[in-house]
C-alpha cells in the first residue's frame, strides 16, 4: 500500500490547508492590506473586505472571526520583519552606534512598506482588547530584547548608572513607535525619512552612549 492510500485503499486525507484554502485566506489578507493603504481601519467593515477580496461572507468567517483578527495577522507578519531589522544591534553584529543607525533605518523602511497596517494597529489598539494585548506583547518583545542588549553592554550600563535598564529600553522603544507612526501618517518633519532616522538614532545613542 502506498503512503498516499488509506488502509481500505481509498486516497488518504492530507493534513493542512489545501492550496485553494490558502489562496482564499491570502486574498482576504491582501485585500485588507491594500484597503488600509487608502482608508482608516475604523472606516472598514467586513463587507468592504469581501468586495475587495472577491470572497463570500462564509469564506471570510471560516478563517477570521472579525476584521480585527485579519489586522492581527497582518501585524504579526510586519512585526516579524521589525525583529529582523533590530538584529544588527541586538545580536552585536556591528559597532553599537553603527548597528543602531542600521536598525533605525531598517525600521523606518519597514514602517514605510507596511504603513497602512501599522497605522491601523497604533490607532486601534487602545479601543480593542485583543488588539491591545497583541500590540503590547509585540512591543514587549522589542523592549525585552533591548533590555538584554543594554544589560550585556558595559558602556551602556555605565552611561545609565542607576537608571532602570528596562524602563530606558521601554521608553526608547515606545518613542520609536510614535515617531515611526508619525512618519507613516505623513506628519512633518518625520515624513522626511532622513530626519526621522537622524533624530531617532540620536535619541538611542545619546541615551546609551552619550554621543
Amino acid at each position: 500500500m502506498s503512503s498516499s492510500e488509506a488502509s481500505d485503499g481509498r486516497p488518504a486525507r492530507r493534513s493542512g490547508p489545501t492550496p485553494a484554502a490558502t489562496e482564499t485566506r491570502e486574498r482576504i489578507l491582501t485585500a485588507t492590506r491594500e484597503l488600509l493603504d487608502e482608508r482608516r481601519f475604523d472606516t472598514l467593515n467586513v463587507a468592504d473586505i469581501l468586495a475587495a477580496a472577491g470572497v463570500s461572507r462564509a469564506s471570510f468567517y471560516f478563517y477570521f472571526p472579525n476584521k480585527q483578527a485579519v489586522l492581527a495577522d497582518l501585524v504579526r507578519a510586519a512585526v516579524a520583519g521589525g525583529q529582523q531589522a533590530a538584529q544588527p544591534w541586538i545580536g552585536e553584529e556591528q559597532s553599537p552606534i553603527a548597528a543602531l543607525r542600521a536598525g533605525v533605518s531598517d525600521g523606518a523602511k519597514l514602517w514605510r512598506e507596511n504603513a497602512g497596517v501599522l497605522r491601523a494597529i497604533v490607532e486601534s489598539w487602545g479601543s480593542d482588547d485583543d488588539l491591545r494585548a497583541l500590540w503590547l506583547a509585540q512591543m514587549n518583545l522589542f523592549t525585552e530584547a533591548a533590555t538584554a542588549r543594554i544589560e550585556a553592554d558595559p558602556q551602556a550600563r555605565q552611561r545609565l548608572g542607576d537608571l532602570d535598564s528596562r524602563a530606558v529600553a521601554a521608553s526608547l522603544s515606545w518613542l520609536g513607535e510614535r515617531l515611526y507612526y508619525l512618519a507613516a501618517a505623513g506628519v512633518p518633519p518625520f515624513d522626511d525619512e532622513q530626519i526621522l532616522v537622524d533624530v531617532l538614532t540620536n535619541a538611542w545613542t545619546s541615551a546609551l552612549y552619550g554621543t
